[in-house]
């Protein structure tokens, strides 16, 4: 038994080194790319913090308000994810790159070496952004921690660091592009919703957020399906297109779900802001809503206090969902 023990942790050895020996050698100096261990550790010890230590150390404490927090790490994302777009487009999406069959560049040129930078660059910008749940974890916003919100923040991380290590550039890259475009308008709206009430009146957009991050899946997607009606294309990693088109209908699909339930259903009002009056009525406790932890006011459709709510999509009156 021992024995058999010991040629399986040898065979795991061997498909270990072997696929670490895949990555890319021009990101041995980038942190974190030395081996997947040290990123594993991150992420289980970010679900480790999010899904039971936290709530632990949070259930006998008052809610961290984090204004200031989440307006310099809203609009540092901006910054951030502005100059990944703009680093991608001059390392070949607006120079060399036919939008098509694009290999990856293992030269060491200069534009190789800056796309090799900018992949790395958009991975880590993923471990960043775990930073989103541990704001929600502090200021007792659980309703935000999510499957989908758990599922986006963790796994995709994980294989974004293969994807980055055997494939940074080529044709694969586009959804990396893609993705932090949507992030500069996502991470734009939540720094202006941190910002206060006098900013509610900029946010009127706020429902449309999922329909653009429906069409970047519907492009990730539409960009993937390119390969499988080619003819010959010599991009180095065919997997990483099939994990990509994978990704993009998967999240297609969960997003869709949510585009029911919240805008279709309106199902997403959080559970702790609503209570039942005595007469029927639908009131909101604090009437507030809040998204990526941050506050979205709700106003009396009618301006008085008889219990009616305006949101989204429709208002409440004496117990019954009326569509806008």
């Amino acid at each position: 038994m021992l024995r058999e023990i010991k040629e399986i942790g040898a065979h795991a050895m061997d498909i270990y080194d072997y696929l670490v020996a895949g990555v890319d050698p021009r990101l041995n100096d980038y942190p974190l790319m030395q081996s997947p261990v040290p990123m594993t550790i991150i992420l289980l010890c970010y679900l480790f913090f999010v899904l039971y230590l936290g709530p632990r150390i949070m259930a006998d404490r008052k809610p961290f308000q984090l204004k200031e927090a989440m307006i310099v790490y809203n609009f540092a994302l901006v910054a951030l994810s502005i100059y990944i777009v703009y680093e991608f487009m001059m390392s070949g999406w607006a120079t060399t790159y036919t939008w098509r069959c694009d290999a990856i560049d293992t030269s060491n040129s200069p534009q190789a070496l800056r796309m090799v930078q900018v992949a790395w660059l958009f991975w880590f910008s993923k471990i960043i952004e775990l930073m989103d749940t541990i704001f929600f974890v502090l200021r007792k916003k659980r309703g935000q921690i999510t499957f989908l919100h758990i599922f986006h923040h963790s796994f995709m991380p994980w294989t974004w660091w293969w994807g980055v290590g055997y494939a940074p550039g080529g044709m694969g890259s586009f959804h990396a592009m893609v993705n932090s475009s949507v992030h500069i308008i996502m991470y734009f709206y939540y720094g202006l919703s941190a910002a206060g009430p006098r900013f509610q009146k900029f946010l009127w957009w706020k429902k449309y957020m999922t329909a653009i991050q429906l069409t970047q899946f519907v492009l990730v997607s539409l960009h993937a399906t390119q390969y499988y009606f080619m003819d010959r294309c010599d991009y180095q990693f065919p997997i990483i297109i099939h994990l990509v088109w994978m990704y993009g209908t998967f999240f297609f699909v969960l997003f869709s779900n949510f585009w029911v339930q919240a805008y279709v259903k309106g199902k997403r009002l959080p559970k702790q802001d609503i209570k039942q009056s005595k007469n029927g009525t639908t009131a909101y406790t604090n009437g507030k809503h809040h998204e990526n932890g941050n506050s979205i006011s709700y106003r009396s459709s009618n301006g008085t206090s008889n219990g009616s709510a305006h949101h989204e999509n429709g208002s409440t009156h004496n117990g019954k969902m009326k569509k806008a």
